[in-house]
């Protein structure tokens, strides 16, 4: 069990996955949300993406954190030949992400920084991830069922897609669903010593 030695935890994020992921690690912590514009700027690919993201969610705290607050902002992005698949806006851009992913590997990035008072650091992990070939039923199954509108790549790999359309997974299971929990605690242990 981490000893928090006095300092408390601020998760700037909505994510249910989050949310339990951190629960679930035996950490106590708030949620405190601030709307963020998440665009970024257009030459930035793969890892430089989800890191300009984590940090630009920590920008809109500046100012605001007490001496004992530490502050986990993050951004997943899905990397697949050179194209950074963000969340689906509808149905359509949905069945796009998951047929072009469809039979092939793509990196899941997750970015997480971690900001105080007066620092700032970010960690990112790497999976790689691939699927099987998907049948075109199955892709729009998943999508009428689920509607994972809210998830980088357009899927939860958690959900029914993941459970029957992923082949194989090289790295962090945690971090494809949606936080690098090790990488989260091993971390947090070097900010609260």
């Amino acid at each position: 069990m981490l000893d928090l030695n006095n300092h408390s935890i601020i998760l700037a994020s909505g994510s249910p996955r989050r949310h339990q992921f951190l629960t679930e690690m035996g950490l106590p912590f708030k949620v405190r949300l601030k709307p963020v514009d998440e665009v970024y700027p257009f030459e930035l690919e793969g890892s430089e993406i989800s890191d300009y993201l984590a940090k630009l969610k920590a920008d809109v705290f500046e100012g605001s954190l007490k001496t004992n607050e530490i502050l986990i902002t993050s951004d997943t992005v899905v990397w697949h030949n050179g194209l950074s698949l963000a969340k689906a806006a509808d149905a359509q851009e949905a069945y796009d992400m998951l047929s072009t992913l469809s039979g092939d590997w793509h990196d899941v990035i997750t970015s997480v920084c971690f900001t105080t008072s007066n620092t700032q650091k970010v960690v990112r992990q790497i999976t790689k991830v691939k699927f099987r070939h998907l049948l075109d039923e199955e892709i729009h199954f998943y999508i009428n069922t689920y509607k994972p509108y809210d998830k980088a790549g357009a899927y939860g790999i958690q959900e029914w897609i993941g459970l029957i359309g992923i082949e194989e997974i090289k790295g962090s299971y945690p971090n494809v669903v949606g936080l690098p929990t090790q990488l989260v605690y091993k971390t947090l242990r070097t900010m609260v010593k």
